[in-house]
């Protein structure tokens, strides 16, 4: 899911990433970088606290037991719907670094509250403990040099590892806020998991949630501030089956499926063309008994995003009508037995979303980057701030540090490439928005 990359020096330091963006990044506007600019001049007086200057040397002083910490709990299993093992590790680091409301909601969610002097808001920060992998995966670490290569170890265990820093340098530092500060590590990001935890926390009833910060991505330039969202669908054409030759002429699943791709692919194109990016695909696919039988059903996975609601809601109808054209075809093509059937599922739907460009949130945090010497590029994503996004609620995503390659994949890696600076912005941007005492 999810990293851009971008090369941005600072004091001869070399902050790198890699792969692709989700949506064309544009820098932060002047106003909330300009000198004059309130967040600058926040950002400004916290980092002429002793205390912050203190944390941020902790910070560096820790890269040995964060590494420690990343080995550790990426070695954790957390597949799909099974983050119980990792979540119960996690509560209790939570409660090892000094943490005394922790708790594991009903979803699975690690929830821990810091109570600020007022705590008249709460400022969430997020980072998801799950991964894309299946529980059968090998995730033993292997290290070469300062590489190190597991399924998940970057997206998103180091986005895990950054919290749990923020955390001990407030503790040990006796940094306080304003506000109440909820740390989460949510469940159900990836995959078909379809933003389940961070879903479950805005629930009706849920915690009070003022602002929203996820840790996610690799890029350290990158400010996602605008949710992209993603349709998510399960069609399965159904027939009764039989032998290739002797009941040749019943409806055939299979080349109902792959009318359906046809008919999609020719619709949805002309939609991705123009304007705002919208992209589709069928992710996976299945069906059949054996090469001498008709199938009696076939099915696939349909994924279509776009930050435009409008463009997502072409591409819904597009596949909406490619979907019930397919089975007409077919059906009509067929010489006897019975009609077959489709059924269309909605397997997830990521809601688009954006916070307001003028909001002081993306003010904090933007000028938090510019003062450890990053370059904010505002982008759009799909991400765990894609729900409070689409509910009017101040959120943005941002990079986890270090060098992430090949997420999703079985090879990932994360380099321990200058780890620490992602952690002082995240700092900066936390105690910007909490209101540092």
């Amino acid at each position: 899911m999810k990293i851009g990359g971008i090369i941005v020096s600072m004091a001869g330091l070399l902050l790198a990433s890699c792969g692709a963006v989700a949506a064309k990044p544009t820098t932060a506007n002047a106003s909330a970088q300009g000198p004059a600019n309130p967040a600058t001049k926040r950002v400004a007086d916290i980092r002429e606290s002793p205390k912050v200057a203190a944390a941020f040397q902790s910070i560096i002083d820790m890269n040995a037991r964060n590494v420690e910490r990343l080995i550790a709990i990426t070695e954790i299993p957390a597949p799909p719907f099974g983050e119980e093992i990792r979540a119960a590790d996690f509560a209790k680091r939570l409660k090892a670094l000094g943490l005394t409301d922790v708790s594991i909601d009903s979803e699975g969610n690690v929830l821990a509250r810091r109570a600020g002097k007022s705590g008249k808001r709460i400022v969430a920060v997020v980072a998801h403990i799950d991964t894309v992998f299946p529980k059968e995966t090998d995730v033993t670490v292997r290290r070469e040099g300062n590489v190190f290569y597991a399924p998940g170890i970057g997206d998103n265990t180091q986005g895990m590892v950054l919290l749990l820093s923020l955390i001990e340098v407030m503790a040990k530092h006796d940094i306080q806020t304003e506000d109440d500060i909820l740390f989460v590590g949510s469940v159900g990001e990836e995959g078909l998991g379809d933003l389940r935890g961070v879903r479950h926390l805005f629930r009706d009833g849920g915690p009070k949630i003022d602002s929203f910060i996820a840790i996610d991505g690799g890029s350290a330039s990158r400010l996602i501030t605008k949710a992209v969202g993603s349709n998510r669908y399960r069609v399965t054409f159904k027939g009764p089956g039989g032998h290739s030759y002797g009941a040749f002429g019943r409806g055939h699943p299979h080349q109902a499926l792959a009318e359906a791709i046809r008919n999609f692919t020719l619709a949805a194109t002309p939609i991705t063309k123009g304007g705002p990016k919208a992209t589709f695909s069928v992710g996976r696919i299945g069906g059949g008994t054996s090469i001498n039988s008709i199938p009696f059903e076939s099915w696939m996975e349909v994924d279509m995003r776009s930050q435009n609601p409008a463009k997502l809601q072409q591409l819904d109808d597009a596949f909406q009508k490619a979907m019930t054209d397919a089975l007409a075809t077919e059906n009509a093509r067929r010489k006897s037995n019975d009609a077959l059937t489709v059924e269309i599922k909605p397997v997830g739907k990521r809601p688009a979303g954006e916070t307001d460009p003028d909001s002081s949130l993306i003010a904090n945090v933007s000028a938090a980057l510019s003062s450890v010497g990053i370059e904010p590029q505002l982008t759009a994503s799909s991400t765990d701030s894609n729900i409070p996004m689409s509910k009017g609620v101040p959120a943005v995503t941002i990079s986890r540090g270090g060098l992430s390659k090949n997420a999703h994949a079985p090879d990932e890696s994360w380099e321990n490439k200058d780890a620490h600076i992602a952690i002082q912005a995240a700092l900066l941007a936390l105690l910007a928005e909490a209101k540092m005492r």
